[in-house]
């Protein structure tokens, strides 16, 4: 538990030392090379404004490391708080004069506490989950991509993954008119090989994203992430085939914050805080949490 509150403080440390928030924990686009600042200075309005909308393309040349930590609260009848740290390099290499494959892998570390308990809890790796899209190089008003999602069984304890290797179809699209952004990503798993005391996996998760730009990089966004557990009951009744009581298929969060992409020394960052309550939500599952978000953001050259 030490640990999970040690590297909540360093995440929070980081984010208040730059003084400011920022956007999207979906990945980024291209845009021009930003000018040198100095250790005190913030980006020029146009190259911040131009890299934060960058910042909100999922499928595009430039190269982030988003790190993310999410705090869930109300676990359990305990009030417990669920801990998971996100590290998600987005990296885009060009395959073709008219194609780009993006690579975007998420690896999360995860404090999980015991729901039924007072104390204690289980720490360790996740499960990890690549996802490759294949977007047109030169894309128009549509910006897609569309390609592979797939998650390994790395966990380092039962409780922290599924415990099974799933695969499935993942698609993005969005538009950027004038200031906005409006997007979606989703994915659905199927397991395909794993553990058979473990249940099979048959898991969609759809986040949809919309930003508004503001001046000098600021941004106000929203990116909740829905999920559906398709194994599970949508009401408990017997027709579903099971006694999974009501609200176990889906988590329905809302909700959204503020970001700003800026520079610490001469590195580009994008930060971000965002606030979501779970409208739906498995019983014993948290109601409410809060996403704290630094990306280290690094554009290609055109």
């Amino acid at each position: 538990m030490a640990k999970r509150s040690n590297r909540s403080v360093l995440l929070a440390t980081l984010w208040l030392s730059a003084a400011t928030l920022s956007a999207q924990d979906v990945p980024v686009t291209p845009a021009p090379k930003p000018q040198a600042a100095t250790a005190s200075s913030a980006p020029a309005g146009d190259d911040a404004d131009a890299l934060a909308k960058a910042t909100q393309n999922p499928v595009a040349s430039l190269i982030s490391v988003p790190i993310q930590n999410n705090s869930n609260f109300g676990v359990g009848p305990y009030n417990r708080t669920q801990d998971v740290l996100n590290i998600q390099p987005v990296i885009p290499a060009r395959i073709s004069e008219n194609w780009m494959l993006i690579s975007r892998i998420i690896q999360p570390i995860v404090w999980q506490p015991y729901a039924a308990e007072n104390t204690g809890g289980e720490y360790g790796i996740g499960d990890m989950s690549p996802t490759f899209f294949l977007s047109p190089a030169k894309p128009g008003k549509i910006i897609w991509g569309a390609g592979p999602a797939m998650v390994f069984p790395t966990a380092t304890s039962s409780v922290l993954g599924q415990g099974k290797l799933s695969f499935g179809p993942s698609v993005v699209a969005l538009i950027q008119p004038g200031h906005w952004t409006f997007g979606f990503l989703v994915n659905n798993v199927f397991s395909v090989v794993g553990s058979s005391h473990r249940p099979s996996v048959n898991q969609m998760t759809l986040q949809y994203f919309i930003t508004y730009n503001l001046k000098k990089g600021w941004n106000i966004n929203s990116g909740p992430i829905i999920t559906a557990n398709w194994h599970n009951g949508a009401s408990g009744d017997a027709a579903d085939g099971d006694d999974t009581p009501p609200g176990g298929r889906w988590t329905i969060p809302y909700g959204g914050g503020v970001g700003r992409v800026m520079r610490l020394g001469v590195q580009p960052v994008n930060i971000s805080a965002n606030f979501y309550g779970n409208a739906v939500h498995p019983p014993g599952a948290s109601s409410w949490g809060m996403r704290l978000q630094i990306a280290l953001l690094f554009p290609k050259k055109p």
